[in-house]
């Protein structure tokens, strides 16, 4: 009798494998069949083979999450209503069964899409968005980089708080802000590395490679998007952030904040961006930030105020500490770009452009920093040159410094090529070239400048 019941036990262990190599081999069949389909974009053809895929064997393969997106979306711009509740669904099943690839998490890039789609799609409520656009950010930050994402998972906090829910309020509001924008940083920082790569490449006269070229346009495409949402951001949290909200805000934040160096490392950057910084609050939070731990940050805002006192040399000091403190190549060129806008604001051009180029040095894509020499120039065109002829020729100069900046930066292309466009309108015309017979000669400029300009050719 034991016999035969492990006879029956074999056997039924031995049909029920069967069965699922033959089920296993029929979806391995028909994912060949949709992934064929979904590749050349063919997604009527490839749904029914998918579904019965998802449906029979839904940890077989990322291809039925990665393609299904696509073969989903095609459904709903084909008017098929129920794909709509099957996509938001289908986000859900791709964490469940694949949250990551070669290693690491992708749940925040899948549940950040989940939520845009969300808002495409006109499903749930603001608070169910940005609930889970919160929760990808939460759970993984890292792989939620989508610079419209980022953007809407702000958004979706800003609607709701101006739509009158306590649950949000204006101290939230301004950390969540603080928060993604510092993530855009981080993600144009790394864009950056990549992009310097290439740059170096090019200004050591080695040939780029067909990756090399590819990889630019895809660089150059994501810098463009992180300028555009950054810049949308930022006007939107303008609307909210005036020296009228700042002040009482972080006056009553103040003291459970002043051992925090986050919050005190935003509340000045805030304020200085929105022109607070006459506020003697200011100077109390710059205080607090460099008491509790001298950083880049304090040192360059106490050389704010130096230079607001009237301290050109002791302003210069802390610049050279913020600088000196600052050890990440990246952050440094941010800072020496902050203080080259400050002492180009003083009126100091040489020193100004002196600090945009050591900017540049330690990151080379940073094109406002060409925009900002652009502009010391322009600024220029009457104090530098005997005649007439050689002071406009100061604009070539402009001109030629800010297309250096469309060269290196995507994210400031349309408006760096707009302004060599309106330098070369200043500048000398062919009819003025042909007069002063100048075709193709040099223009050297003996004030502050201290350089030459080729006059074009006719």
């Amino acid at each position: 009798m034991k016999k035969y019941v492990h006879l029956l036990l074999a056997l039924a262990v031995l049909t029920s494998g069967q069965l699922f190599a033959q089920d296993n081999q029929e979806c391995l069949q028909n994912l060949s069949i949709f992934a064929e389909n979904a590749k050349v974009k063919n997604y009527a053809a490839a749904y029914e083979p998918w579904a019965k895929v998802k449906n029979d064997c839904p940890s077989l393969n990322v291809a039925i999450y990665s393609y299904g997106e696509r073969i989903l979306k095609d459904r709903i711009k084909n008017g098929e209503a129920s794909a709509k509740a099957d996509l938001i669904a289908l986000y859900d099943d791709w964490i469940k069964y694949f949250p990551t690839k070669q290693g690491r998490s992708k749940v925040g890039d899948i549940l950040s899409s989940k939520a845009q789609n969300m808002i495409d799609l006109k499903m749930g409520t603001p608070q169910e968005i940005y609930a889970v656009f919160d929760k990808a950010y939460t759970e993984d930050a890292k792989s939620f980089t989508n610079p419209k994402r980022l953007y809407n998972y702000f958004k979706t906090l800003y609607d709701i708080y101006k739509s009158g829910d306590n649950s949000v309020s204006m101290a939230m509001l301004f950390d969540k802000y603080e928060e993604v924008s510092e993530k855009f940083e981080v993600e144009g920082t790394n864009l950056a590395k990549r992009l310097d790569k290439i740059l170096k490449k090019e200004e050591s006269g080695e040939a780029l490679s067909t990756k090399d070229l590819k990889r630019r346009r895809v660089y150059d495409i994501n810098s463009n998007a992180i300028g555009v949402f950054l810049k949308n951001l930022d006007a939107i949290i303008a609307q909210e952030s005036s020296c009228e909200n700042l002040i009482p805000l972080y006056q009553s934040n103040f003291e459970e904040n002043k051992g925090n160096a986050v919050w005190l490392n935003r509340a000045a950057g805030r304020m200085k961006s929105k022109d607070c910084a006459d506020d003697p609050l200011f100077v109390t939070i710059v205080e607090a930030l460099h008491g509790l731990e001298p950083s880049a940050n304090s040192a360059y805002y106490l050389g704010i105020l130096n230079d607001k006192r009237g301290n050109s040399a002791e302003a210069l000091r802390y610049y050279e500490e913020s600088i000196a403190l600052e050890k990440d190549p990246y952050k440094k060129a941010k800072t020496l770009y902050k203080i080259a806008l400050e002492l180009k604001a003083k009126g100091r051009k040489s020193k100004a452009r002196s600090y945009a180029n050591k900017a540049l040095s330690y990151q080379p894509s940073l094109g406002k920093a060409y925009l900002l020499i652009a502009n010391l120039y322009a600024s220029s065109a009457n104090d530098c040159g005997d005649t007439q002829f050689d002071k406009r020729a100061v604009y070539w100069l402009a001109a030629n410094t800010a297309r250096k900046a469309a060269k290196v930066d995507a994210s400031i292309k349309k408006a760096a090529l707009k302004t060599a466009k309106s330098y070369e309108g200043r500048a000398p015309s062919k009819t003025d070239i042909f007069t002063e017979g100048k075709e193709g000669a040099s223009v050297t400029f003996s004030c502050w400048i201290g350089t030459s300009v080729k006059v074009p050719t006719l």
